[in-house]
């Protein structure tokens, strides 16, 4: 049977468009499930959309708009941009797809019928942006630190999850084991930390004056509180019903992909669901940093902000993918200005990348290259970067062929050998046609098109024809 590698994304708040740290961590995925599709494996890859609560009821009133419709059209906002990023979901998953909300009914039902859901009051600071309570030592000045507003304290009642005692204690053994690993390594230190200094309070799971929301199965009163309902897609995207002894055969995740704002309830919240259900929890967590421009974090406020469309219209797709993959250390923040983004853009697409294959496919016109051979194998090069989900060392180690491609083709000046001296032509081109074979494979995950191209050119090259500029 074939080994199978279910990836997910986080499922997107749908309050606005997407912006590029959506694009961000659904281009991390996407090349992550191509590489692994490379590989012969059975590949699952969803995302989706998160669509319920307070701050999307908001929007849409705003909007003068009926929510199921605002959400609509924002999802739809989502699918679009998935679809020109060239991103090659298996399933998108809507939080209001009514085989959803019936197994999260279900699932509840279940917590509900265990104890491990209570009627209770909860008494905290709630940003509504976040949908989330925070705790005083969370708050600077009063205001949400990650949306800048003031937060409202509630008190209200609602159905709690319980997350102290024996529970919390086998959370920490599992990610102390690994058995639930959290990347990188300063993250589940991070998450131990916050786990062993404290006893966890237990989490409101519904709220009762919000009417846009899954409805608790046992207390038609309530609605679902956002986090809940949405944690469960990466269940019910496999089509679980909500059953837990009816768990779906691609369970457990194998990589899950989270922005490091939502990590620590990722790392409480959600495997502590799972556990008061008897599922098996993924088997990584895997947490990037936000994208910066000079420091800062991007916003429109600040006039810093780059737009998927703008980077769209100035780069391409395949231009985008790269900038965003190559921009850094995937898993810490990342830097990124238009300025500078430019620059590499020129450095590596245009005049790296782009150049060497229209000089090489210049040059074999003349060349016979019937016994080129195709290193396909030098692929398991990568496969280290890859299990080890080091994206930008991946594309640093094809960029690394390519520079020195172009220095081979500086040294041994093709152009002359073929008027001088046809073998050694002959032998400088089957390694530059080879690595050229090469780059096209490697490059399938991060840039599906352009390796469609260079290999397409290489085909047509045998024929005669020449290879337009790839970038």
């Amino acid at each position: 049977m074939k080994k199978k590698f279910f990836i997910t994304t986080p499922i997107y708040y749908v309050n606005a468009k997407p912006h590029i740290g959506h694009a961000y961590t659904t281009i991390a995925a996407d090349v992550l499930a191509r590489f692994h599709k490379s590989q012969g494996e059975g590949v699952y890859f969803l995302t989706g959309t998160d669509e319920h609560g307070l701050n999307i009821q908001k929007k849409a009133d705003d909007a003068k708009k009926n929510p199921q419709f605002f959400v609509d059209e924002m999802s739809g906002e989502f699918e679009e941009y998935w679809k020109k990023l060239n991103i090659n979901f298996d399933n998108f998953i809507r939080t209001t797809d009514e085989n959803h909300k019936g197994a999260v009914q279900k699932a509840l039902q279940v917590l509900f019928d265990k104890g491990a859901i209570y009627k209770g009051e909860y008494e905290g600071y709630y940003c509504v942006a976040c949908e989330q309570f925070k705790s005083e030592k969370d708050l600077v000045d009063g205001r949400c630190p990650d949306h800048d507003i003031v937060v409202e304290k509630i008190k209200e009642e609602c159905y709690l999850l319980k997350m102290s005692g024996d529970v919390q204690k086998e959370l920490i053994k599992k990610i102390k084991s690994d058995e639930f690993k959290i990347a990188p390594a300063k993250y589940k230190k991070e998450i131990l930390s916050f786990l062993e200094n404290q006893e966890l309070r237990d989490v409101s799971i519904s709220r009762k004056n919000v009417s846009w929301g899954v409805t608790l199965p046992f207390d038609k009163e309530h609605t679902t509180y956002v986090w809940a309902d949405a944690f469960l897609n990466y269940l019910t995207g496999l089509g679980w019903d909500g059953d837990p002894s009816n768990v779906p055969k691609r369970w457990p995740a194998d990589v899950q992909l989270i922005g490091k704002d939502i990590l620590r309830v990722h790392a409480t919240i959600w495997p502590i669901m799972l556990m008061h259900l008897g599922i098996q929890l993924p088997k990584l967590l895997f947490t990037h940093g936000h994208i910066l421009s000079s420091g800062r974090k991007m916003s429109k406020t600040l006039g810093n902000a780059i737009s998927i469309d703008e980077m769209l219209e100035k780069f391409g797709v395949d231009g985008m993918r790269y900038l965003l993959m190559s921009a850094g250390t995937f898993g810490e923040d990342v830097d990124m200005t238009m300025e500078r983004i430019i620059e590499k853009y020129n450095a590596d697409l245009a005049n790296g990348l782009g150049n060497l294959v229209s000089r090489i496919m210049k040059l074999a016109k003349n060349y016979d290259g019937s016994s080129t051979p195709v290193r396909k194998g030098d692929q398991e090069n990568l496969l280290n970067f890859f299990e080890n989900i080091e994206l930008n060392q991946a594309l640093d180690y094809i960029w690394k062929i390519v520079r020195e491609d172009d220095k081979f083709v500086e040294e041994n000046k093709p152009w002359e050998l073929v008027k001088t001296d046809k073998k050694k032509f002959e032998e400088v081109m089957k390694k530059l046609v080879s690595d050229l074979y090469l780059i096209s494979e490697l490059l399938v995950p991060f840039m599906p098109e352009t390796s469609e191209k260079i290999k397409k050119a290489l085909a047509i090259k045998e024929t005669g024809s020449l290879f337009p500029r790839v970038i």
